[in-house]
């Protein structure tokens, strides 16, 4: 909120000890005040708030300035617990406070603050009754404000019926709106309401009335929003940008709130615009796999996300890691041989979309190109097999080992010559049917 001056005029007189608001007006009308005070210095911390009671003791028995515009809430706070409760029930020709010669008071006393630059606001607590004011005396006192450029805000606590027509004669004085009806029947705009009366009721705490009402919102209108909000039982409509927090209870979450909602709709439109672009780069990415299976090892193709605009980062990785995968296909079918080979072929095929049939040719084509290969190994293992049984040492150790055995015996001796002379011949006719 921008920098503001604010005078608060509480109403001490004696009719504030009625119970009829929770536990005595005097108590409410305190509770509102620290209400609007924290919220006038935390809204902006150069807002300076004084306080001033329109009853006091002593022959003149007027308003009263307890503290002059200031930021420090220290000396506020002690000013508002401290107001006594003075003046008489009844003054012949007289009420209990002067609201009008109290207006001038607060309004000279914000004359004379601190920094000029500021708005300039008085809220003024009425619970008495205002049964000797003159309506007149109201509207002078409205059009003053209205001309040195004061807006006031008006709470009235009780005696409503009496009350409430006068007091809207103030505020319509001081809104430029005491001739609204016949500038509207002309055509002309009404003018901007800056300005407020909030009327509590018997019984209502005034500081959950404030919370929604224009007195401490930005705008008409977002006061009308949380109003809403509050009769619907949620109570946080009207700040929705906020979380549903009130700033103005809790200034720090709803800042919070807010920033962390910006965040994430921002997000949101960042994932929706890489979306676009990646339904539009789809056909680029399929045309780009077989591509990337053929690619080494050690190169990872780049993903183009079309030209709608960037592809999202998990599909970027997705098409990575498929790219890797079908590069270590590859190599391995490279190193096993043609029939693996063929069979790591099937598989690339399978992963760029191949349908269930070709799923079963390759699986065939790699049992084939395992059997292949265990056939290749039983041949070589027979092979090793029949040169150790040729070795000499090896069948002499053999026959010893065996109980019951003399391997120098001359007939097996014999017979181990006979077959190696054998197995020679078969070798050296193979020989020669090769020249």
């Amino acid at each position: 909120m921008p920098l503001e001056s604010c005078m608060i005029l509480l109403d001490n007189s004696e009719f504030m000890r009625n119970g009829d608001y929770i536990p005595t007006r005097m108590e409410a009308q305190s509770d509102a005040a620290n209400l609007i005070v924290n919220q006038k210095t935390q809204s902006n911390p150069e807002s300076t708030v004084g306080v001033i009671a329109m009853s006091s003791r002593g022959p003149s028995s007027g308003a009263q300035l307890l503290v002059s515009p200031t930021d420090d809430l220290g000396k506020i706070l002690s000013a508002l617990h401290r107001v006594p409760l003075c003046g008489e029930m009844t003054v012949a020709g007289k009420d209990a406070v002067d609201i009008a010669a109290s207006v001038q008071v607060a309004a000279l006393a914000l004359k004379h603050r601190r920094n000029k630059n500021g708005a300039q606001r008085i809220v003024v607590f009425v619970g008495s009754p205002l049964s000797c004011a003159d309506r007149r005396a109201f509207v002078k006192a409205g059009k003053q404000l209205k001309k040195n450029n004061v807006h006031i805000d008006v709470i009235a606590l009780g005696e409503l019926e009496e009350n409430e027509p006068k007091l809207r004669e103030l505020v319509d004085a001081a809104n430029g709106t005491a001739g609204a009806a016949a500038g509207a029947e002309g055509g002309d705009a009404a003018p901007e309401r800056t300005c407020h009366l909030v009327t509590i009721p018997a019984g209502v705490l005034p500081s959950d009335v404030l919370v929604t009402s224009p007195i401490l919102a930005e705008t008409e209108e977002a006061a009308a929003a949380g109003g809403a909000g509050a009769g619907g039982g949620a109570g946080g409509d009207g700040f929705a940008d906020f979380g549903g927090v009130d700033p103005s209870m809790d200034p720090e979450l709803a800042m919070a709130l807010r920033v962390s909602m910006e965040e994430e709709r921002a997000r949101q439109e960042r994932v929706a615009a890489a979306s676009s672009g990646g339904e539009e780069g789809a056909g680029d990415g399929a045309d780009a796999a077989p591509a990337a299976a053929a690619a080494p090892m050690d190169t990872v193709p780049e993903v183009d996300g079309g030209e709608g605009g960037e592809m999202n980062d998990e599909d970027a990785l997705l098409q990575q890691a498929l790219a890797m995968s079908m590069a270590e296909n590859q190599a391995s079918a490279a190193a096993s041989g043609g029939g693996e080979e063929k069979a790591a072929e099937g598989t690339a095929m399978d992963t760029t979309g191949g349908g269930d049939e070709e799923d079963e040719d390759a699986a065939m084509q790699m049992a084939l190109a395992m059997s292949m290969q265990g056939e290749g190994g039983e041949e070589t293992s027979a092979e090793g097999g029949q040169q150790q049984f040729q070795d000499p040492a090896f069948v002499n150790q053999l026959l010893g080992s065996l109980p019951g055995v003399n391997p120098d015996d001359p007939a097996i001796q014999e017979a181990l010559r006979k077959a190696n002379e054998d197995k020679s011949d078969k070798k050296d006719g193979g020989n020669d049917k090769k020249d």
